[in-house]
């Protein structure tokens, strides 16, 4: 049993909304190039979406999508489950008929995961996983140090065997 790709892309595309929508509208264009999400879809998920109220749409120029409800209010329950996501490790398909005669012996361990597995996605709102995106965003957390800033600081400040430099960092003029 795993969470297929739609369930998944619906709720990255959810955050990125969330984290966007302050400045107004926000594009399926905008969310597939920064989700590396096709357009396309995005498209089809956002259709479903809107249909169960989860995100509004705006036409026209400056137009997208914003959040139909608080985040607070929306879960990633709703979420999955507004896509057509299956959440369902039985091999029946919780119709109780794995064998010709009933449930399989493991029916019963399926079932309760299951229950567990709604549970615990009902109880995850689109807010919280909004502000730890944000925590993990923060100018205060350690980020690592891009390679590009590297080299553009080794070119303002490049240093050769051929022009010594002192130990205050300024350079020799003279070899002596």
């Amino acid at each position: 049993m795993r969470l297929t790709t739609k369930g998944r892309f619906a709720v990255t595309a959810m955050i990125d909304l969330a984290m966007r929508q302050q400045s107004g509208p926000v594009t399926l264009a905008s969310i597939s190039q920064r989700q590396r999400i096709s357009l396309s879809y995005l498209e089809q998920l956002f259709g479903k979406l809107r249909r169960h109220t989860l995100v509004e749409s705006t036409r026209g120029p400056g137009g997208g999508y914003t959040l139909g409800r608080p985040m607070a209010e929306i879960s990633v329950a709703a979420i999955i489950f507004a896509v057509d996501e299956p959440l369902d490790a039985t091999s029946c398909g919780g119709k109780e008929n794995c064998f010709e005669d009933g449930p399989c012996m493991t029916h019963e361990l399926w079932t309760s995961l299951n229950q567990k597995m709604i549970e615990f996605l009902k109880g995850v709102s689109l807010r919280e996983l909004v502000d730890k995106q944000l925590l993990r965003e923060s100018p205060s957390s350690p980020r690592q140090v891009s390679v590009l800033r590297e080299h553009r600081a080794a070119l303002e400040f490049p240093t050769s065997t051929l022009q010594p430099i002192d130990f205050n960092g300024s350079r020799r003029t003279s070899i002596c």
